[in-house]
């Protein structure tokens, strides 16, 4: 079995599809599609369902898949730690909640490409449940997630506070008058996927309020969850300084929550077994900066 075929693999069931899998791994459609078939014919089963809107793992293909993950991730570790010589340089993969990302990590980014200029990082935004699996399957060096975080594998450290509010269209000027206003089942909960923590805490939020039965709308973008709160599509919670600082801050309302809702540390997130290579080292000297861990 190829080291190859399995990185193949896994991209192709990361990604749902070749032309995904193969702009990854940075080669063409036909290496991908070679390589898939060539390790479906040595293991003797289908791995993937071919289908109009991509290809799904098969139950022989959700068996496999984790040892792909780990085998990946160990060979890339490895490269690593061989070619570490102590100057911080080569791959580094973060992930970041998307609401930090666009707050939070700009200058961070800044600073550590100044002083570390031969490193490569890139960055990925998911929820706090995919990025945790991410750092697990070390297809990513570390994360910034949600609070809280308890698993044995992980080691975490805080990097933000944020204060959680509640956002709504201009029109509303208190939550009196946004739970006057709206129907018995609530207002619309604009949401990201499951996985996000504060989806979790609106849910939570509405529990209290009397609507858990309020309609969902689920959206990809933090500049589409602010906007449609603007047109008064629902309402969504989101952190104090992102909303704050966003172009659309004057069309939505603010409404400070009472705890335990309202505060949310965002954490840093590593494997816990992994190699302390010198790129990961140099992002977490300037994450733990004295002026780098901020109130809201």
């Amino acid at each position: 079995m190829e080291l190859i075929d399995l990185v193949t693999f896994s991209a192709v069931a990361r990604n749902g599809g070749i032309t995904r899998a193969a702009e990854e791994l940075k080669t063409v459609q036909s290496n991908v599609t070679q390589r898939v078939k060539a390790l479906e014919a040595e293991i003797g089963t289908a791995l993937f369902e071919r289908h109009s809107r991509g290809m799904t793992l098969t139950g022989a293909g959700r068996r496999l898949f984790p040892y792909a993950q780990r085998m990946a991730a160990l060979a890339r570790e490895a490269t690593l730690a061989a070619q570490d010589d102590g100057e911080p340089k080569g791959p580094l993969a973060i992930g970041s909640m998307e609401t930090t990302a666009a707050v939070r990590l700009p200058t961070l980014f800044a600073e550590f490409h100044r002083r570390f200029p031969k490193v490569t990082l890139t960055l990925t935004t998911a929820t706090t449940g995919d990025l945790i699996a991410g750092v697990l399957n070390a297809t990513l060096d570390g994360a910034f997630v949600a609070a809280p975080i308890e698993h044995a594998d992980l080691v975490a450290t805080v990097a933000f506070h944020e204060e959680l509010v509640l956002v709504t269209p201009k029109r509303f000027t208190s939550l009196a008058g946004l739970r006057a206003g709206t129907p018995e089942s609530g207002p619309t909960a604009l949401v990201f996927r499951s996985g996000c923590t504060y989806r979790q805490r609106l849910e939570q939020l509405f529990t209290d309020f009397g609507w858990p039965s309020a309609a969902r709308f689920e959206l990809g973008t933090l500049d589409g969850m602010v906007g449609c709160v603007a047109a008064g599509m629902g309402v969504s919670v989101l952190p104090r300084a992102v909303v704050e600082r966003s172009e659309q801050r004057k069309d939505v309302s603010l409404h400070t929550i009472d705890a335990p809702w309202s505060q949310v540390d965002t954490l840093f997130i590593q494997r816990l077994s992994a190699h302390q290579y010198s790129a990961l080292e140099g992002f977490t000297s300037c994450l733990t900066g004295a002026d780098r861990v901020i109130a809201a």
